[in-house]
Formats: C-alpha cells, structure tokens, sequence
C-alpha cells in the first residue's frame, strides 16, 4: 500500500488522490504533491502586477479602476491603500479604503508604494 502524506493545513492523515492532486478528506484542502517537496513549502508569495514581493502592513496603489461589487462605485486608478493584510483566497488583500472601508482586493490590480 502506498502511503500518502498527511493534509498541510489540518494535518489529518485521511486523504486520497484527485488527479495530479492530493485532496483531504476532512478538510477538503486540495495541494499538489510535487509543489509541496519544494524548497518553500507552506511559504506563500504574494506579488503584484510587476512581480514585486508583497508583505503584511505594505502600502499599496491601484493600477485599475475596480468596480465595486454591489454598488455603483468605482475605486479609481492611483488610489493608495495603506497597511494592507495578505490572506489566502481569490481575493488576497485585505484592506481599508478611505470612502470605501473594508475590502478584498486581488493582487494582481495593485503595485507596491
């Protein structure tokens, strides 16, 4: 029998394969093996539109007006975010925008300040 490693994220040890993929069956955290054995395992790397690293607490600018989902607003292009929080998900920032208050942004739509 083939002994597969236990789930990253809750450490069980009931998981099976999906495809290329691992998938926990309590959880339901899905990883990829082969990225896991790399050198930065459970380190993730937030960047931004250039490929710069981004980190807890950095000040941000928006390179895109962003509509703003479920209102009519728009948070328009050169818009600085301050102290920004990187979360795991779609959406990778989490923030406070001055007019807006609390949101999610992608980090592909922001360079670093």
């Amino acid at each position: 029998m083939n002994e597969l490693p236990p789930c990253p994220l809750c450490h069980s040890e009931f998981t099976y394969e999906n495809g290329s993929l691992l998938v926990c069956s309590q959880c339901d955290h899905e990883w990829n093996p082969a990225a896991a054995e790399s050198p930065s395992e459970g380190k993730k790397v937030w960047k931004d539109a250039f490929g710069n690293e981004l980190k807890d607490g950095d000040s941000v600018t928006v390179v895109k007006d962003l509509k703003v989902k479920g209102s009519s607003s728009v948070v328009k292009v050169g818009t600085k975010v301050r102290n920004i929080r990187l979360v795991e998900g779609d959406h990778d920032i989490d923030c406070k925008i001055e007019g807006f208050g609390a949101m999610q942004l992608k980090s592909e739509f922001v360079k670093k300040a």
